[in-house]
């Protein structure tokens, strides 16, 4: 009989999921304490996020004895991706720190910034802050971002300053 997959310990995103903007990172694969420290975390203004996922396209192989197509793994690409956060009436909000085309690092700590955890580390660019019009809810600021290249998944969460997570 074949070994059953792990359960899974299932959880509730709001409260535990980082998402952080981070200026600079030298290597994807092994962003370091410090530098993910010297990002600004989003979450406690962030509203709703869409895309920030990877897709992979297949590519038909035909051949001429067979009648069945085979296919092969082909592009990588990712979703259309953004932030919305909420909109502070003095203007004293997320437009300050993500302005258009700045260049850098969104990165996602799913399970939280824990030292065991894994996290997805996206090269972007901020493409807009669209403000969100509608008249029944709060004032929004969507950030949209192009991701220039291959985002790092599932990657090591660097230990704490002083081992904690």
């Amino acid at each position: 009989m074949a070994t059953p997959i792990t359960p899974s310990v299932r959880y509730y995103r709001r409260g535990t999921t980082k998402v952080l903007w981070v200026p600079t990172i030298a290597n994807i694969q092994t962003p370091t304490r410090s530098e993910i420290e010297a990002g600004t975390a989003l979450e406690s203004e962030t509203g709703a996020m869409a895309g920030w996922q990877t897709t992979s396209a297949t590519v038909p192989t035909a051949a001429l004895g067979s009648r069945f197509t085979p296919t092969v793994p082909g592009e990588i690409t990712a979703a259309d991706s953004s932030l919305t956060f909420w909109a502070s009436k003095d203007g004293e909000d997320v437009r300050q720190i993500l302005v258009r085309e700045a260049a850098g690092f969104v990165i996602w700590m799913d399970e939280g910034d824990t030292e065991d955890g894994t996290m997805d580390v996206y090269p972007v660019t901020v493409t807009s802050q669209a403000k969100v019009r509608d008249m029944d809810t709060a004032a929004q600021i969507m950030a949209q971002f192009a991701i220039t290249s291959v985002p790092a998944e599932n990657v090591a969460i660097p230990a704490a300053a002083g081992g904690g997570g």
